[in-house]
């Protein structure tokens, strides 16, 4: 039996150190730890798509809590059933120690843990779709407010017409008008076919 460790945050700028604290705590060798640093929308995780790979039967998998294995309400199951029954796999949820595969194997047991998982994926689901509804809803209001998303519009120099002029007599190679508008290749050419239809060219 082999015992592995799974940690995710949900980008590259949050910090696994508490959930690897408590992988080592576990005395978990550093090596079987996989980490992913990616949302917890589906299960398209590179570091869990190896860890599913090392896994045989009689394995056992720790995971600090549910959200960290997903935020998907039917993945969640989908996946919980797919290690437990499929693989044969056992999971030990740190933080909830009714989700423990290993515990209560007679019929009460088995109950008692999928309630409690079919409640806490849903919760960690609710959440999810709260934080997203709350996001598009600051967005909107932001947007009402005149705020605006994305990256600046880079605008053309007031002389465009007459280094588009010059360039066209051949006198401004493009390079040069790249340095003059201050323009990319491509936003300049976009801002050429703009001027020449207003100009009627």
């Amino acid at each position: 039996m082999a015992i592995y460790g799974y940690i995710r945050v949900s980008s590259t700028d949050q910090n696994e150190g508490r959930q690897f604290n408590a992988m080592t705590e576990l005395k978990i060798p550093e090596d079987n730890i996989y980490i992913d640093k990616i949302s917890g929308k589906d299960f398209k995780r590179p570091a869990y798509k190896a860890l599913l790979e090392k896994l045989t039967s009689g394995d056992l998998i720790y995971i600090k809590s549910i959200d960290r294995l997903g935020r998907n309400y039917e993945d969640i199951q989908t996946q919980w059933r797919m290690l437990t029954k499929e693989l044969g796999v056992d999971i030990a949820i740190i933080d909830m120690p009714l989700l423990d595969t290993r515990n209560g194997k007679d019929l009460m047991g088995t109950f008692i843990a999928d309630l409690v998982l079919q409640i806490l994926s849903f919760v960690a689901h609710s959440e999810r779709e709260t934080i997203r509804q709350r996001q598009a809803e600051g967005i909107a209001l932001a947007r009402a407010r005149g705020i605006k998303f994305g990256r600046p519009i880079k605008k053309s120099p007031v002389n465009f017409d007459v280094l588009v002029k010059q360039w066209e007599r051949g006198e401004i190679p493009i390079a040069e008008m790249m340095t003059q508008t201050g323009l990319k290749e491509a936003t300049f050419y976009r801002r050429l076919r703009e001027y020449r239809l207003t100009v009627g060219k």
